[in-house]
């Protein structure tokens, strides 16, 4: 089997969407890819309605915490996919040509819990397929 590709979800804050996205391939796509995120401007810490909105629905979140896009800046990434539309227009040049694509979500963060399900449910619809296609699993 050949090396999983590696997949960098890139978000703002790095504390919402981008998390969820990254535990959510790590979980969906196990095997086929790797998924990190960063942020072009990280919070403190990932969001408590992120975190319990992974544990509902039985995926990990032990290990997820808010980073700059430069601490994965020296990995081998295969795929940069942005999920807000600041991280789209914010995102950095790459040492190395690396393709990107964008795969806009709604940010909860204030928001009841309710709206953090209806976003993770939206990354595993949208997310998942986009990052197949792109990367032609």
């Amino acid at each position: 089997m050949s090396q999983p590709k590696t997949v960098l979800v890139l978000c703002t804050g790095n504390s919402c969407r981008s998390q969820m996205g990254e535990a959510i391939l790590n979980h969906d796509l196990a095997g086929l890819i790797r998924a990190i995120s960063a942020g072009t401007d990280p919070q403190p810490k990932v969001a408590d309605g992120a975190i319990e909105v992974l544990k509902l629905a039985g995926l990990p979140s032990e290990g997820l915490y808010p980073k700059t896009v430069e601490a994965v800046m020296d990995q081998k990434i295969d795929l940069v996919v942005s999920v807000c539309d600041n991280a789209k227009e914010t995102c950095p040049i790459f040492p190395r040509p690396v393709k990107r694509i964008h795969v806009g979500f709604h940010d909860p963060h204030g928001e009841p819990l309710d709206s953090f399900i209806a976003v993770r449910d939206d990354i595993r619809a949208r997310l998942v397929p986009a990052v197949r296609e792109a990367l032609g699993l």
